[in-house]
């Protein structure tokens, strides 16, 4: 920041002023002080000072469009992700109350056509097994197996 101040005549006149002209010496010295003491001042100025100060150059018609679109950007943003959040709720939710139970469904229908297909299986070896010649002979028709 810029730190304007005014000298007068009575100022030039002082002895110990930074702005006497008493001799080329002093004066040169006395400039030295004062340019080392500007340097001092822009070191202990931070950037929050320095963007502040950018604001006196912006106009104030600029600074409100800008931060009008900065709000309708803020405002967008939130309602974007509030909807989001909203869509994201819905899908897990109804995830969770129809497709988990339709699974669990679709699971046990699953192990019962499994399971059928081991008994067909199952049934369809032991008629090989009944042609088979190792099978055991069935009673002859005419003789009546004993506890009848």
């Amino acid at each position: 920041m810029v730190k304007i101040e005014e000298v007068t005549d009575a100022d030039r006149e002082r002895p110990n002023s930074p702005y006497s002209s008493s001799s080329r010496n002093s004066s040169s010295t006395s400039l030295s002080s004062v340019a080392s003491s500007e340097v001092d001042d822009v070191q202990s100025e931070s950037l929050i000072d320095r963007i502040s100060a950018l604001v006196d150059i912006i106009p104030p018609t600029t600074r409100h469009s800008i931060s009008e679109s900065l709000s309708q950007t803020t405002r967008l943003l939130k309602r974007g992700t509030k909807f989001a959040g909203n869509v994201v709720w819905i899908v897990t939710t109804s995830a969770l109350l129809v497709g988990l139970p339709l699974a669990l469904v679709l699971e046990d229908e699953a192990k019962i056509v499994q399971q059928e297909k081991e008994f067909l299986a199952q049934q369809q070896g032991q008629q090989m097994l009944a042609g088979s010649p190792f099978a055991p002979p069935s009673p002859p028709q005419g003789i009546v197996p004993p506890g009848f």
